[in-house]
């Protein structure tokens, strides 16, 4: 196995930072606004907001299983970037027409869209470094954090936009850059060379003499539209559909490892393993985008030097502004470790990510004990307890996508980040679940009382942070077997 250790970043990082950075500007920018759309201006009750942004938030992030599987076998990775970068520039400009169809519609030619496009790219930094090159960490922590800048701009744009101007206006600026994004893309790919192309020709074989596996895979795409808008109006079947999908792919999975040799084998299960775990990381993680967004407008003392601050915007501005500084010090932080021999291992590192978001939400929990008489928590302890998710965050999802490209077999790369993905569904999922515990009664949200509101949050915030340190502690004890079963990966 080569073991080239590279001395710089290649170009094409940048390409594909740049890239990623405007698409997750516009997908940030638009899940800013989401849940607060769907309660102040469509009127939805509390408990089908979130049930409705969990159901977005799965299905945006299982249609990448997909997208994955259908780049390895027929389109490459250039393709699917390309599709779905389309597919998803028109979700955006849907979005903003106002019209009651376009919501759901929107929301659909997203989830569609972000099935191809986000895999892929994150498989196609993959390629451009060998596996047990220490820089590969790094990279990814610099890849992430172009995805938190996008986050960040996004959130502090689209929500200022949204919130303080006009929700559509909003929605349309994100759309802007999506577009730019694509167009990124597009001029640069020719810098990849022959990385990302299909693996076979079996993409241009005509089905019945009458239409190419490419123009099918498109086909059935945009005939899968009405379909998850279906789902949106029944979104109750999400239950089973996620359950039966999580059963599937495991069982799947494990069927590829047992045609592999022992070696591959016990690497790919190691993978999977950690990526079923960190289901849970992002049950907890992603109340950001809902329960925390109203946690914030309500219970949150947005003033600072005595002008308020658009709480959506600060809320979706925190996690991405973390993310950005903490990627600098994370991607600095692996290789020094590594040249002492004290980099934790992956699977230490997914151990630690559930302490600190533990750590994260218990600081939440302390600033609502310390304000239960006026209701409001200071604006420095909110973004205290954000610094402890993110370091959390940090140390699972750009370790977790260098995890899966580094021991998956090189066929079914695409098709792994896309589980990888489909668990973080499964996670999104839960997570509205979870928001809806903190679902406040219609009678104290018409009070606009934040004394009456803060304690329903305080005792779901106290839960979460005592079941993500379990979690992190259960894991702590597995890291002998999964570092054993990872073999020369590191």
């Amino acid at each position: 196995m080569s073991t080239t250790v590279t001395t710089k970043h290649p170009k094409q990082l940048y390409l594909l930072f740049f890239t990623e950075m405007w698409e997750r500007f516009s997908f940030y920018g638009m899940k800013a606004l989401l849940l607060a759309y769907m309660v102040t201006q469509l009127k939805f009750d509390e408990p089908k907001g979130y049930a409705i942004l969990g159901a977005y938030s799965a299905l945006v992030y299982t249609m990448p299983m997909f997208g994955g599987m259908l780049a390895d076998k027929f389109l490459g990775y250039r393709r699917a970037i390309i599709f779905g970068g389309v597919m998803m520039s028109i979700g955006h400009i849907v979005l903003a027409i106002p019209q009651d169809w376009s919501f759901f519609y929107g929301m659909a030619f997203i989830i569609c869209g972000n099935g191809f496009f986000k895999p892929n790219v994150s498989s196609l930094v993959g390629t451009l470094y060998d596996n047990n090159d220490p820089k590969k960490d790094s990279a990814f922590s610099l890849f992430y954090m172009g995805i938190n800048i996008g986050a960040a701009l996004g959130g502090l744009l689209c929500g200022y936009v949204g919130q303080k101007i006009n929700w559509h206006y909003g929605f349309g600026l994100a759309g802007i850059f999506m577009i730019l994004g694509l167009v990124v893309f597009i001029i640069g790919k020719s810098s990849l060379k022959e990385k990302g192309l299909p693996l076979t020709n079996d993409l241009f074989k005509k089905i019945g003499g009458f239409i190419t596996v490419e123009y099918a895979i498109y086909l059935l795409t945009f005939i899968t539209l009405p379909l998850i808008v279906t789902l949106f109006n029944y979104y109750e079947a999400l239950d089973s559909i996620m359950l039966a999908l999580a059963v599937i792919s495991v069982i799947y999975i494990l069927y590829l490892s047992s045609k592999l040799e022992k070696e591959a084998k016990f690497k790919l299960l190691s993978a999977l393993t950690l990526v079923v775990v960190s289901t849970f990381f992002w049950a907890f993680y992603e109340q950001n985008a809902g329960s925390l967004n109203l946690f914030a407008m309500r219970n949150v003392d947005m003033h600072v030097f005595g002008k308020e601050l658009p709480a959506l915007s600060v809320n979706n501005f925190l996690p991405p502004a973390w993310v950005i500084l903490l990627s600098l010090v994370f991607a600095a932080l692996w290789p020094w470790l590594n040249k002492r021999g004290l980099e934790p291992s992956t699977p230490a590192k997914f151990a630690m990510s559930f302490i600190f978001v533990a750590a994260g939400f218990f600081t939440f929990y302390l600033a609502c004990q310390a304000s239960l008489s006026h209701g409001l928590i200071p604006l420095v302890a909110f973004a205290g307890g954000y610094f402890f998710i993110i370091c959390g965050e940090m140390c699972i999802s750009p370790v977790g996508l260098s995890m899966i490209t580094k021991l998956s077999p090189v066929n079914i790369v695409g098709l792994m980040m896309g589980i990888f993905f489909f668990f973080t569904a499964i996670g999104e999922f839960l997570a509205g679940k979870i928001g809806a515990l903190m679902s406040i009664p219609k009678n104290i949200v018409e009070a606009n009382n934040p004394v009456l509101s803060l304690p329903y949050y305080a005792n779901v915030l106290l839960q979460i942070s005592i079941y993500s340190a379990g979690i992190g502690v259960f894991i702590f004890f597995l890291v002998p077997v999964l570092k054993r079963w990872m073999g020369n990966i590191k």
